[in-house]
C-alpha cells in the first residue's frame, strides 16, 4: 500500500508510510468514554462454604434487586443518570471470574438486561476464600470500564474470612490509596445447612475488609433477609448516602480482631471449604 502510495501520488516512501498511518488513525475513532455517577463491581463469594442454597439466593437477590423500582431510581437519580456495573464471581487466589462485563445501565431496561446477564449465568463453586486476591483483581478491572464515574466501588460479598494470598488489610489500603470505595456483605447465615462460619464476620469486614471515603457493611443474618440486604445496599452505594462513615483504611483504629485469623485457622477451613 505504501508503494502504490507512492508512485501515485509522487511521495517519497517515508511521506508516503505517514500518510497511511494518519489514514489509520483517522478510520479507527477513539472509543468514547461515558461519564457515570458510579462505577460498580460486584463481587460475589462462590466458595465452597457458600452452600447452594445460600448461592442460589445470593444471585437471585442480585436479579431481583435490579429488577426493583427502588434502585432503578436511585440510578436515575444521579447527576448523569447512570452507573457502570460489572459482576465478578470469586474463590480462592485461583479463581476470579469476570461473568458479566461491564455495562450502562441507566434505566429499567438496561437494569433489566442486566438482571437477565445475571440470571443466566452457569451455577459455580470453587475452593478457597481470597478476599485479597480478589481486590486486587478487582481494582485492575476499572481501567476496563469504558466510563468516567463520580465514584468508584467494590462491592464484596463473603460468609468468611481471607484464608490465602497476601494479607486481606494490605490489599484493602493498596486498593483504598487508588481512591476506590470499598463496601461488604458479610454472609452470617447459621442454620442447618451452614458450613464454614465466623462469629464475628461483620467486625472483620468492617476492620480488615472495607475501606475508603463512606464504606460500609450491611450482614445478612439470614436467608429470609438475603434478597433485602442486597436491595439495601447497592441503594445506599449508588445514592452515595451511606448509613454511617468509616475512617479511610490507613486512618482506622486498630483492628478489634485479627485480621490473619483465616489463614492462621487454614487448616480448619480447608476441612469444611473445598
Amino acid at each position: 500500500m505504501v508503494e502504490e502510495l507512492s508512485m501515485a501520488r509522487g511521495l517519497p516512501p517515508i511521506a508516503a508510510m505517514a500518510a497511511v498511518l494518519l489514514a489509520v488513525v483517522v478510520a479507527t475513532p477513539a472509543r468514547a468514554v461515558v461519564d457515570v455517577d458510579l462505577e460498580l463491581i460486584l463481587a460475589v463469594d462462590v466458595s465452597g462454604s457458600m452452600d447452594r442454597g445460600e448461592a442460589d439466593l445470593q444471585r437471585q437477590g442480585y436479579v431481583a434487586a435490579f429488577r426493583h423500582p427502588d434502585v432503578v431510581r436511585a440510578i436515575e437519580s444521579g447527576v448523569h443518570g447512570r452507573i457502570a456495573v460489572s459482576y465478578i464471581e470469586w474463590a480462592g487466589t485461583q479463581y476470579q471470574n469476570v461473568a458479566v462485563p461491564w455495562s450502562i445501565v441507566s434505566g429499567t431496561a438496561s437494569a433489566g438486561e442486566f438482571a437477565d446477564a445475571i440470571a443466566a449465568l452457569p451455577f459455580h463453586r470453587d475452593f478457597g476464600t481470597s478476599i485479597s486476591t480478589i481486590l486486587r483483581f478487582a481494582a485492575d478491572r476499572f481501567r476496563e470500564s469504558g466510563a468516567r464515574g463520580l465514584r468508584r466501588t467494590i462491592d464484596i460479598s463473603g460468609d468468611g474470612p481471607n484464608n490465602m494470598g497476601e494479607p486481606v488489610d494490605r490489599s484493602r489500603d493498596a486498593v483504598v490509596g487508588l481512591g476506590i470505595a470499598i463496601n461488604g456483605l458479610p454472609v452470617m447465615i447459621r442454620d442447618g445447612g451452614s458450613r464454614a462460619r465466623m462469629r464475628d464476620l461483620d467486625i472483620y469486614f468492617e476492620d480488615c475488609v472495607v475501606g475508603g471515603p463512606g464504606a460500609f457493611i450491611v450482614p445478612v443474618h439470614d436467608r429470609a433477609g438475603f434478597a433485602e440486604a442486597i436491595r439495601r445496599k447497592l441503594v445506599l452505594e449508588i445514592a452515595g448516602t451511606p448509613p454511617r462513615l468509616m475512617h479511610a483504611a490507613e486512618t482506622r483504629p486498630l483492628a478489634r480482631v485479627d485480621c490473619l485469623i483465616g489463614e492462621k485457622t487454614r487448616g480448619n477451613w480447608f476441612l469444611t471449604d473445598p
